[in-house]
């Protein structure tokens, strides 16, 4: 079978490769190739054949219900645009000012898998902190950015991946009750803010705010945290106008055009 010649895509396998991958990356639920022939409008046969290449070389997988994901190589060349050397510095600048306002540590996290990552922070000047460096792995359920992230889910999917985490205690005021944890992040999800009260360390609290896309998609956390001794929760929180100004000035960074020379 060859494409038909009133398909709407005529592009090379190399355009199409990337309308496939770009369908998968902005679809709020995984597609099954039959979705992609449709939404692209390229034959059945085409698309197997372009998701077999794309998939060996590392791009998108199947999930166990069939349906076509990201993978892992993706996430990380997302993960290297956003972080991309000519935004550093503007990046840098806008934490660093945050840290400055706060006298906090404050830092920027991302999803990868049941985690998340920390990829830029900017550390406060006091001598006692928590060190956590940039490509630090911390949980979702008892962490400011990872129940923030998993509030962006619909109930349904909140409800799944919370039923498959080990919920293991790592604090004196960690959540170890699926239910208990659900309550929580539908009070987060209404408030757009995500709090770590001595959840993930004895003594550290944090919170968090999403930076979305233009689509107003959770892309990544803007966080911050402190030692008990010097903050509590309610104090942390009381900064969160300033939180959103920087989310904001984030947004703008990513969705900012490359200068040409």
């Amino acid at each position: 079978m060859t494409d038909s010649p009133n398909t709407r895509n005529k592009g090379s396998s190399i355009t199409r490769a990337l309308d496939i991958i770009e369908a998968v990356v902005q679809a709020d639920h995984a597609l099954s190739p039959a979705d992609l022939a449709y939404l692209l409008d390229i034959p059945k046969p085409s698309v197997h054949r372009l998701l077999q290449q794309i998939q060996a070389e590392g791009y998108l997988q199947t999930n166990l219900r069939g349906g076509i994901v990201p993978s892992e190589r993706l996430h990380h060349i997302a993960l290297g645009v956003i972080h991309a050397a000519r935004h550093k510095a503007q990046r840098q600048a806008i934490l660093r000012k945050l840290s400055e306002t706060i006298d906090e540590t404050c830092g920027i996290a991302m999803p990868d898998g049941i985690d998340m990552v920390y990829y830029d922070r900017v550390q406060s000047s006091w001598p006692l902190q928590l060190h956590l460096p940039v490509g630090a792995h911390v949980p979702m359920w008892c962490t400011a950015s990872g129940k923030l992230y998993l509030s962006s889910f619909t109930k349904t999917r909140r409800l799944q991946i919370i039923d498959n985490l080990a919920l293991k205690r790592r604090a004196r005021n960690t959540i170890t009750d699926a239910v208990q944890l659900e309550e929580e992040l539908k009070h987060i999800r209404q408030q757009e803010m995500g709090v770590d009260n001595e959840e993930f360390v004895d003594g550290m609290v944090a919170c968090s705010v999403p930076v979305k896309d233009r689509e107003g998609r959770l892309v990544a956390c803007l966080y911050t945290h402190a030692p008990t001794i010097r903050k509590s929760l309610t104090q942390l929180m009381a900064f969160e106008p300033a939180l959103r100004h920087a989310a904001e000035q984030l947004r703008e960074l990513m969705e900012e055009p490359a200068e040409h020379d």
